[in-house]
Parts: C-alpha cells; structure tokens; sequence
C-alpha cells in the first residue's frame, strides 16, 4: 500500500502555487492550512453574473461570460467543499435556474446561448430548445437538498431527477457521478437505496476497473471519491486500493496531476490541473494516503 510522501506533497502545493486558479488555491488552504471560508467565497462571487448564474470558466472549457447550468453545479460543490452555502449567492443561483429551466422541471446540459461563446468543441446544446439533463441537474439538486436549502426550483427538480433516474437501465460514467451525488443527499433515503440498489451492477460498469486502463475513463475513485461515498460499496477493498496506489504513481514531475482528457487550449491544462490536484489531494487524505 502506497502513501503519499511529504516530499510528494510539497511538490503538490508547490504545483498549486504556481499553477492553479484563485478558486482552487484557495480551495486548497481551506482543506490543508486552516484557511477561511472567505477566500473560496470571494472566488465563486466573482464568477457569479448579475443574473444570478455563473459563467467566465468557472468550469474551465466554458470560456464565455453567459451563465450555464453546469457553472452552477461546479459554485455549489465550492460552496459545499467549504462548508458555507451563503444564502445570497445560493439563492441568486436558484432563481437563475427557475429562470432557465424547461417544462420538465431541470436544466439542460447546457443551453443555447453557449454558442456565442469560446469552449470546448464537446459543448453544443441540444438543439434550440434543449431538453432537461440529469447532468447536471441532479447534482445541483442534491447539494441543495443536503444544505437545506429551500426554493421552489427545488420540488420540481427533485421530481425531475426521480423521473429520470426511474427511466435510467444503463448509466455512462458522467451521469453515475450526477445520480449518485443525487442519491446520497435526497431525503428520501429508503426511495434512494431502492434506485441505488437497482442501478447497482450499472453503476459499478461505468468505472474503469482496470487501474492502467488508458484514454478519457473514470475511475473508482471517481464514483467514491471518499470512503464515506454511497458508491463506495459497488467496488472491493482491493480495487479501491489498487487505483489509490494508481493514483499515487500518476502524480507528474511538475508535482500536479495531469487530465486524461482532451486539452482543447492551452489556458484549460493548468486550470484543470489544478482543479484536479487539489481533488486527488483531498481524495488521498480521505482514504488515509497521506504521509
């Protein structure tokens, strides 16, 4: 069983220092030096536009100022990673949703007006009037769910998410993250094991179990990323072990860790990098991988 050294983490943080984002430095003092809250909730302010939607590569390939539903996904798990659900940007997020929502009740993936904007060639909207998605309404609803929170974008979503979910037979890697970040927070836990339980053997097929499989996959510890995680029960102690050793042995010689997807410009390799960085670092502590 590998641990990571203090030297690797040194390399890491310095990695982050010279590399990574506001959001993410700030990110990292919070979960490894005893920072504040204050400094991740500047950042996510400042990706926040007047309609209450974040844009401005919060999620590094949407480059564009124009908010979109997948850069309010990405503020809340800022938001949630530091503890502080603050009420204003919280609920200028949901009325933002409200606003941009189809009759189903969720978000698309991502919306029309994304077209105006500098992105990933992956970012194209489902036509001109997309429908609603999974990703990244479930998430967005869970994390609400978890904190509280109250709005009515919130009740229809959720029905939203429970309709789609009970459609669900096979599941790809990006929606299992979404229904699972949904599951482990909606209140209604028996419902939640129940879809849990039934997705179970789908759930576990969209990770990669081979720890040297090559090309864009997800991991197990994508799925699970902290022992605590509702997908961790879907793979075995020594799987897990095996891609948490993988993972130690992927960090670089510059002390990040590397995508294994497309780097369509070269702004995004270092702001992913970064983003990625501080979660493998959070990932390995919670594993107990830390010198």
């Amino acid at each position: 069983m590998k641990t990571l050294t203090e030297d690797a983490f040194a390399a890491a943080e310095r990695y982050l220092a010279l590399h990574a984002r506001l959001i993410d430095r700030a990110r990292f003092a919070n979960a490894f030096r005893g920072g504040q809250a204050g400094p991740v909730l500047h950042a996510v302010r400042a990706y926040q536009n007047p309609d209450g939607g974040f844009g401005t590569a919060i999620e590094p390939d949407l480059r564009g100022a124009s908010s979109q539903p997948q850069g309010v996904e990405v503020a809340l798990w800022a938001l949630d990673a530091v503890g502080a659900f603050e009420e204003a940007i919280v609920l200028g997020a949901c009325a933002w949703l409200e606003a941009n929502s189809t009759e189903e009740g969720g978000v698309p993936w991502v919306l029309p007006s994304v077209l105006d904007d500098e992105r990933g060639p992956w970012w194209q909207p489902q036509g001109e009037e997309p429908p609603a998605a999974l990703n990244p309404t479930a998430p967005i609803a869970g994390l609400l769910h978890h904190h509280g929170v109250k709005h009515p974008w919130l009740e229809a979503a959720t029905e939203f998410c429970w309709r789609g979910i009970g459609d669900l037979r096979e599941v790809g890697a990006y929606d299992a993250m979404c229904v699972l970040a949904f599951l482990e927070r909606v209140p209604d836990r028996e419902r939640a094991e129940a879809e849990f339980e039934r997705l179970r053997d789908s759930l576990r097929a969209a990770a990669a179990i081979d720890p040297e499989a090559e090309g864009h996959v997800h991991t197990p510890l994508d799925l699970a990323p902290r022992p605590a995680s509702m997908a961790r029960g879907l793979f075995s102690d020594e799987e897990i072990d095996l891609h948490l050793d993988a993972l130690i042995e992927a960090q670089q010689e510059d002390g990040g860790w590397a995508p294994n997807f497309t780097m369509w410009t070269p702004a995004v390799v270092h702001e992913w990098g970064g983003f990625l960085t501080r979660a493998t670092l959070e990932t390995l502590r919670a594993y107990g991988r830390l010198a």
